[in-house]
């Protein structure tokens, strides 16, 4: 069996650590989700084109990845474990039949799929501190539960107590003239559990991103925002040096 996660690059002590939590749509073997294959081709599956921005941002600037490698309909690694939603029942009005367990078939999901991909991240946090985060992931223009809903942002930045960092990213993004959510297209007061667990707890820098997919779904879009976000960390790192906040 494989491991829940993948490394691209070498972390380094004082780098900047990429975090994709839904870079994949892959479904193991041992989870039959009980959907139209084609569903996971879309949004609900995974962040489409992040992974792909992940590997330019290694290529490009010399960062390293950390990469989950199954869908988020297998487990939802951008939840707590308690939460109902880490083993979705549902994903935009589409119904997830494979994923009505019992307590125990949920525990070992968990257990198999969730736990040891945050207990590596621990792991590379503790081994080689970075200097900053990004958590990256994309999002749909327009959900099939509510389409009347513009979702016009080319990308946003979300973060729940520590704000310092995404408001230099927010600033210098809009600065080059990008169309910025400021907690949208949602907020990260509501929905940050990887950065919450693993930044925010230890004190890291970090900026949460959300990249319109439609912009990243071609290799030249993901390109164009690996060079936009390593432009956006090497400030925000060196901004939050200056100020003595690294």
């Amino acid at each position: 069996m494989s491991e829940p996660w993948k490394i691209v690059g070498t972390p380094q002590p004082g780098g900047i650590l990429i975090i994709c939590d839904h870079a994949s749509n892959h479904v193991p073997q041992d989870v039959a989700l009980g959907i139209d294959p084609a569903l996971l081709e879309q949004h609900i599956a995974y962040d489409i084109g992040v992974a792909g921005v992940a590997q330019y941002l290694v290529e490009l600037a010399g960062h390293a990845a950390f990469l989950a490698v199954h869908s988020r309909l297998v487990v939802d690694l951008n939840r707590y474990p308690g939460d109902a939603s880490a083993v979705p029942a549902s994903s935009d009005g589409h119904i997830i039949p494979g994923n009505d367990l019992s307590a125990e078939e949920r525990q070992r999901r968990l257990d198999q799929y969730f736990h040891p991909y945050h207990h590596r991240l621990e792991h590379i946090l503790g081994e080689a501190r970075p200097r900053l985060i990004l958590s990256v992931h994309s999002f749909t223009p327009r959900l099939e539960t509510d389409p009347l809903a513009e979702r016009p942002w080319e990308i946003g930045i979300l973060y729940n107590d520590h704000a310092t960092a995404s408001s230099f990213a927010i600033a210098h993004l809009e600065g080059e003239g990008l169309i910025v959510g400021d907690q949208l297209p949602y907020s990260g007061k509501m929905l940050n559990a990887t950065m919450n667990r693993h930044a925010e707890a230890n004190d890291i820098p970090y900026v949460g991103v959300e990249i319109r997919q439609d912009l990243i779904a071609d290799a030249a879009g993901q390109e164009r925002f690996a060079a936009i976000l390593d432009e956006m960390a090497q400030h925000v790192a060196e901004r939050l040096a200056s100020e003595g906040l690294s």
